[in-house]
């Protein structure tokens, strides 16, 4: 019997991450933590200990929990990693026996920690104290039967137990607590929010229902651990390292893993200075470019994947887009994942806003709740197209917390500032230094609620003249656009890049429309009435399709702000009408 685990609605505010991630606690050392806060793994895996819960203590309790925080973003991934690398995962059987599995698996090495989860059967993460306990491990699988299928003998460290006597050992069966891999439905999540006190306390819910948990990053870590063993083969020294959404605190439960093959190690080793009177290298292959090396490193990795990899699915090779990739399903895991190479630019992004993400509390919860509106009212999508993508999202995000008076967070520019010798990186020509000490960034003078910093944001962002700037978060102001797209948010390093280039003119139109209508609704918002006639109310009224609570009020404002926008158009054309009659004349 298997038990999927509970979450709490509270009206407090919640950790950084959830997740319970089983690690061994002597008997002694677990009565004498009663009553303390529970230490947990952070969003990208520093440790954070849960600060106390205080009523009217909202911000104070998880910025208490941030300061705590020391660990830059560069030594969080090489924890991971190195977990990762001693970690195995198992494909259980139906009846299982979570202690006997537990003693099983001791007798080839100490078991650090370990957690289950459903994914077309149960699944269990074993992470070992020692590498060589999977060796041990590994001698003491045996290679699948041939009767059906011939099998490819390649022994990767995902295994599969089975009872050898079924019907006598289902006897034994135990309760076992399953650790989620997905988010709630959102018509579960608006009844949850109607339970809180305050619009800060359903933020912080929606952030803890919907962010990744310790054991879901731990997840995803193996599978580019899982990936990495494939790679060694041709490259050894290489690195498969996770970059995005899946590290940088901003990733909700289900999001895709994006991952690079990174040679970093490998290039600093060949450019070390030798000792001897010779100079020496390695004889290796020479291509015209860099791009087109990558392209056959992929492919390369790519086939492997496809032919051998246990559980890598539905493979793509997508060798000719801006920058090549593998985009395979790995079944094991339960992720999408893409894989390109020596993306070093993107994790400097995930740094940043790893930053960010730790600086402020009210930074993440407002992300999540910015993104879960977009999604429920169509502006954002998980396929590609014209509409604005989750990273425009969170970047606006950024800006407008930029703006603020005083600001939440600094901008870029600032944050060079800051940086010393061991920040300096120029990637591609582009400026990628940053100061990677969060002790060395002032914590902000800005004591704004949630609740007064989301009306602000859709109002911001409602009047935002979009016609005439953009968003510059290197120098954290607005200035006026460079080219003619409808949206254009200056990509922080790559600064002759718009990261929101995809987005047309009706999709920002249809974005505007709606930051209008939701700061109208949270300005003439009745919390007490709604509350006594139990409807939703605050962030749960935001994520419930406008119109399906009242139609006609909505058609009535929706039709003003079109109005005004075809006013603005209207506008528009007469004064290019007029620029064009003048020089006219003046020919």
């Amino acid at each position: 019997m298997a038990h999927r685990a509970g979450r709490r609605a509270l009206s407090l505010p919640l950790p950084l991450l959830r997740g319970r991630l089983r690690l061994p606690v002597p008997a002694a050392a677990a009565g004498a933590c009663a009553g303390r806060g529970q230490a947990r793994l952070g969003s990208s895996g520093a440790a954070v200990q849960r600060a106390p819960q205080v009523a009217g203590a909202e911000e104070a309790g998880e910025d208490a929990e941030v300061n705590i925080r020391k660990k830059t973003f560069t030594e969080v991934q090489t924890e991971q990693l190195e977990q990762a690398e001693r970690t195995v995962l198992i494909k259980c059987p139906p009846k299982l026996n979570e202690k006997k599995l537990l003693q099983y698996l001791s007798s080839h090495g100490n078991i650090k920690s370990h957690f289950l989860f459903e994914n077309r059967g149960i699944h269990a993460l074993i992470e070992f104290s020692e590498k060589t306990s999977i060796a041990s491990l590994q001698d003491a699988i045996g290679i699948p039967s041939a009767v059906e299928r011939h099998v490819v003998p390649f022994k990767s460290r995902i295994f599969t137990f089975m009872l050898k006597n079924p019907v006598g050992q289902a006897a034994e069966e135990t309760p076992v607590h399953l650790s989620p891999q997905s988010h709630i439905p959102v018509k579960d999540l608006i009844q949850k929010l109607c339970h809180a006190d305050s619009i800060s306390s359903q933020m912080y819910i929606l952030l803890n229902e919907y962010q990744l948990t310790e054991e879901n990053i731990r997840l995803r870590f193996l599978a580019c651990s899982l990936v990495r063993d494939f790679a060694r083969a041709y490259f050894p020294d290489s690195v498969v390292r996770p970059f995005g959404s899946s590290v940088n605190t901003f990733g909700k439960l289900g999001c895709d893993v994006d991952m690079f093959l990174d040679f970093h190690d490998t290039q600093k080793r060949v450019t070390k200075m030798k000792k001897g009177p010779f100079e020496m290298e390695y004889q290796m292959k020479r291509l015209p470019s860099e791009r087109l090396a990558n392209q056959k490193i992929l492919s390369v990795i790519g086939d492997c994947l496809d032919n051998f990899g246990p559980g890598c699915v539905s493979v793509q090779k997508i060798l000719n887009a801006r920058c090549p990739l593998v985009k395979f399903s790995h079944q094991p895991t339960g992720f999408q994942c893409d894989l390109s190479v020596s993306n070093s630019i993107a994790i400097k992004s995930s740094e940043l806003l790893y930053i960010y993400g730790c600086l402020d509390s009210r930074v993440r919860a407002l992300v999540f709740s910015v993104r879960c509106w977009a999604r429920v009212h169509g502006l954002t999508n998980s396929a590609p197209g014209t509409w604005i993508t989750n990273f425009s999202l969170t970047m606006m995000v950024m800006f407008f917390l930029q703006r603020r008076s005083p600001p939440i967070i600094p901008t870029l520019d600032q944050l060079k500032v800051l940086a010393d010798d061991k920040d300096m990186h120029v990637i591609g020509g582009y400026d990628c230094s940053f100061v990677s000490d969060l002790s060395r960034i002032k914590p902000t003078e800005n004591t704004e609620t949630l609740d007064v910093l989301l009306g602000e944001f859709f109002e911001y962002f409602g009047n935002f003249d979009f016609r005439k700037n953009s968003i510059n978060l290197r120098k954290g102001k607005e200035v006026n656009k460079p080219e003619s797209s409808p949206l254009y948010i200056w990509n922080p390093f790559e600064q002759d890049l718009n990261i929101s280039k995809n987005v047309n003119q009706p999709q920002l139109e249809k974005f505007v429309a709606m930051a209008r209508e939701t700061a109208w609704i949270l300005q003439k918002e009745d919390k007490t009435q709604r509350m006594i006639s139990k409807e939703p109310w605050g962030l749960a009224a935001l994520l419930i399709p406008f119109g399906k609570s009242n139609p006609s009020k909505m058609k009535n404002r929706v039709k003003g702000i079109g109005s005004e926008t075809i006013r603005n158009l209207l506008d528009s054309l007469k004064l290019n009408s007029a620029n064009s009659l003048q020089k006219a004349v003046e020919k």
